[in-house]
C-alpha cells in the first residue's frame, strides 16, 4: 500500500511529494491536467520558502532562475507616494524573489522526479473514503479507466476547487471581492529601476480606487506580470458564455468565485490602454505570453483535515496575492504536515501528532487571511507596526507555533527565541577541517529528521556536560525512543571544538562571530531542538538534557489530541 496520495501537482503538491520522498515515504502524486498550465500566476517567493529550499538542497537552482524583488514604487494621481525597500535584518540568508509560478512548477517536479517519483498526468480523483487502516481512492487515469487505490493518508493540494475539501465536507467560509481583474505577462520598455514592482493607481472623487495597475518584475529584460481592473466589455459577469453572469455561475458549482477564469481573454491593446492612463512613465508592452480575466475571493476552511485526508494550500485558504504570500503559505502547510507524516509512516511517532497540522498551520492561515484582504482594502501603508516587523512578517519570517500542542512551555526567557519559532539562521561558524566559515543553513542542509544543537562556551565543558546528561549516549536500561534527532551539533563560543574525538555522531563548530549566541541567546550550557520544518521544538539547560530531549521525544508520540474519523 502507497504510504501517501497527493492530490494536485502545483507547487505545494509538488512541495508535500519533495518532502515525503526526500523523508523515503512513498507516495504518488497525481494531476487531472494533462500537462502544466504556462501561467505565471503565483510568482512571489518570501525568504522563508527560500529557507525550506535550502534545507531541500533546491535554493540554488531557484536563484540561478529568479529575479530579486527590490521593493516597491507606489503611485497616486500620477504621482509618487512611496518607495518601499524590502530591507531585512542582515543575518537572514534569502531576500525576496520573483520567479513564474510554471518555472517553479518545473524545478520543484524536477527535483521530486530525482527522488523517483513522477507526476501521473491526466488522472482525478473522483471519491475516497477511509477507515482506521487507511484510504481509498477512485481515480479515472489518462486512459479514461477507472482505478481504485489503496493509500495510508490523503493530501488534498488540488486548489481552490478542491475535491477533497468538498468530499471531507470541510466549510470554507468567507467572501468575494466584486472587482474583476486582468492578469497579463508582458514586457515594457519604461526606464524604472530593475526589481521594483510597480503600483499605480487612480483615485475618484469619493477617495475610493477606480482604476489600478500593479506590475511585479519576472526574470527578463522589462518583463512584468500586470494586473488591473476589467474593462466593462471583458467582465465575467456580463460575458458568461452561457447568458448569466459569473456570479450566477458559481453559484452552480461550488460558489467559490476565485482564481482565472474561462471565457474572454485580455488582448494587448487591453494592457496598453491601462499602461497609458497609469504607467508612470511613457511605455509600450509587447510580447504577451499569455492572459487571463481573474476573481479574488478570501476564505479558510474550518480545519484543515478529518481523520486520514487533509488539506492544503488553496484547497485550504484562498486570500488576495497582496504581498505573495498564498503559495508561500501553501508550501509551508506542505512542509509542516510532510515531516509529521513521515514519523507516523515510519511508526516513530504516533497517529496523534498529525492533529498538530490543523493547531499550527490553521491559525497561520486565519492571520494570512485577515492581513491579506486588510492589505487589499486598505493598503499596506496602513500597517500599525514599524517598517522591519512588516517586512520580516511579509517574509513569513515571524510564523511562530507558540502555544501549540507540540511547544514546550516557558522553555527560555523574555525575549529569545522560544519553542515553536523560527529557528533563526547565523553566519560565522568554523570548523576544525573547513577553511571558510559556515552558515548554520549549511550544516542543516539535506538532513531530513530533527536536530539538536548543544551550546557552551567550553568544549571540554560542553562535552563533559553531554556526556553526563546521557544525550551523546542514550542512558542504558530504560526504553529507547523510536525517533531521535538525527544529528548532535556543538557549538563553541570561547574556542575551537577540539577534544571530542571520543563523543559519538558529535560534529563541533565554532562560534567564532558569536552571531549564534547573540541571536539564539543560550543561558550558559543550553541545548536547541531544531524541527525538520525549521521551527524551534524546544530548548533547555545541558544539567537537565536528558530529560527535556526525552520529554519533547514523547510528544510526538503523545499529543493531547487525535485525529477523528
Amino acid at each position: 500500500m502507497t504510504d501517501v496520495l497527493v492530490v494536485g501537482a502545483g507547487p505545494v503538491g509538488l512541495s508535500a511529494a519533495a518532502e515525503l520522498r526526500r523523508r523515503h515515504v512513498s507516495c504518488r502524486l497525481i494531476d487531472r491536467l494533462a500537462a502544466p498550465l504556462p501561467y505565471a500566476k503565483a510568482v512571489g517567493i518570501q525568504p522563508r520558502t527560500l529557507e525550506i529550499w535550502d534545507r531541500m538542497g533546491l535554493a540554488r537552482t531557484v536563484l540561478e532562475a529568479a529575479v530579486e524583488m527590490r521593493g516597491q514604487l507606489v503611485y497616486v494621481d500620477g504621482r509618487e507616494r512611496a518607495r518601499i525597500e524590502l530591507v531585512l535584518p542582515p543575518e537572514v540568508p534569502y531576500r525576496f524573489a520573483a520567479l513564474p509560478q510554471y518555472a517553479t512548477e518545473h524545478l520543484l517536479e524536477e527535483y521530486v522526479a530525482g527522488l523517483g517519483t513522477t507526476v501521473e498526468r491526466g488522472t482525478e480523483l473522483l471519491s475516497f473514503t477511509q477507515d482506521e487502516d487507511g484510504v481509498t481512492a477512485v481515480l479515472r487515469t489518462a486512459s479514461g479507466a477507472e482505478e481504485e487505490a489503496r493509500v495510508g493518508y490523503l493530501i488534498g493540494c488540488d486548489g481552490a476547487h478542491s475535491t477533497v475539501r468538498k468530499q471531507l465536507g470541510l466549510s470554507f467560509e468567507g467572501g468575494a471581492f466584486p472587482e474583476e481583474y486582468m492578469l497579463a505577462d508582458v514586457e515594457a520598455d519604461w526606464d524604472l529601476p530593475y526589481g521594483y514592482g510597480i503600483r499605480s493607481s487612480h483615485l475618484a472623487d469619493d477617495g475610493s480606487t477606480d482604476d489600478l495597475l500593479v506590475c511585479i518584475p519576472l526574470p527578463g529584460a522589462g518583463r512584468y506580470r500586470m494586473s488591473m481592473l476589467v474593462p466593462p466589455e471583458l467582465s465575467m459577469r456580463a460575458t458568461g458564455p452561457d447568458g448569466t453572469g459569473g456570479d450566477a455561475r458559481a453559484a452552480k458549482g461550488d460558489r467559490v468565485a476565485h482564481g482565472l477564469e474561462a471565457g474572454r481573454a485580455p488582448e494587448l491593446s487591453h494592457i496598453q490602454a491601462v499602461v497609458d492612463r497609469l504607467a508612470p512613465r511613457p511605455a509600450t508592452v509587447s510580447r504577451m505570453r499569455w492572459s487571463s480575466v481573474f476573481r479574488i475571493s478570501h476564505r479558510i476552511v474550518d480545519r484543515y483535515g478529518d481523520g486520514r485526508a487533509f488539506v492544503a494550500g488553496d484547497a485550504a485558504h484562498i486570500h488576495p496575492p497582496t504581498g505573495a504570500q498564498g503559495m508561500n503559505t501553501g508550501i509551508q502547510d506542505a512542509c509542516n504536515l510532510a515531516w509529521k507524516l513521515a514519523l507516523v509512516c515510519r511508526a516513530e511517532a504516533g497517529p496523534g501528532l498529525l492533529a498538530s497540522y490543523d493547531a499550527e498551520r490553521r491559525p497561520v492561515g486565519e492571520e494570512v487571511v485577515g492581513r491579506t484582504v486588510r492589505h487589499a482594502t486598505h493598503g499596506m501603508e496602513a500597517e500599525p507596526d514599524d517598517q522591519r516587523t512588516v517586512m520580516l512578517r511579509e517574509a513569513q519570517l515571524l510564523v511562530s507555533y507558540r502555544g501549540g500542542p507540540l511547544a514546550r512551555s516557558a522553555d527560555g526567557p523574555a525575549g529569545v527565541p522560544q519553542s515553536g519559532d523560527r529557528a533563526p539562521d547565523c553566519a560565522g561558524l568554523t570548523a576544525p577541517v573547513a577553511a571558510y566559515p559556515l552558515r548554520l543553513l549549511d550544516i542543516l542542509r539535506g538532513r531530513t529528521e530533527h536536530v539538536l544543537l548543544l551550546y557552551a562556551a567550553d568544549p571540554a565543558q560542553l562535552a563533559a556536560a553531554a556526556v553526563a546528561s546521557g544525550v551523546v549516549r542514550w542512558p542504558d536500561g530504560g526504553p529507547q525512543p523510536a525517533h531521535r534527532p538525527q544529528t548532535l551539533a556543538v557549538l563553541a563560543r570561547e574556542a575551537p571544538p577540539t577534544g571530542l574525538d571520543g563523543l559519538a555522531a558529535v560534529a563541533g563548530y565554532h562560534d567564532a562571530e558569536g552571531e549564534f549566541a547573540r541571536l539564539y541567546r543560550p543561558d550558559g550550557p543550553t541545548g536547541f531542538v531544531v524541527r525538520p520544518d525549521g521551527q524551534l521544538g524546544t530548548r533547555f539547560p545541558l544539567a537537565v538534557a536528558a530529560a527535556a530531549l526525552r520529554d519533547y521525544v514523547a510528544s510526538l508520540s503523545t499529543p493531547a489530541t487525535t485525529p477523528r474519523l
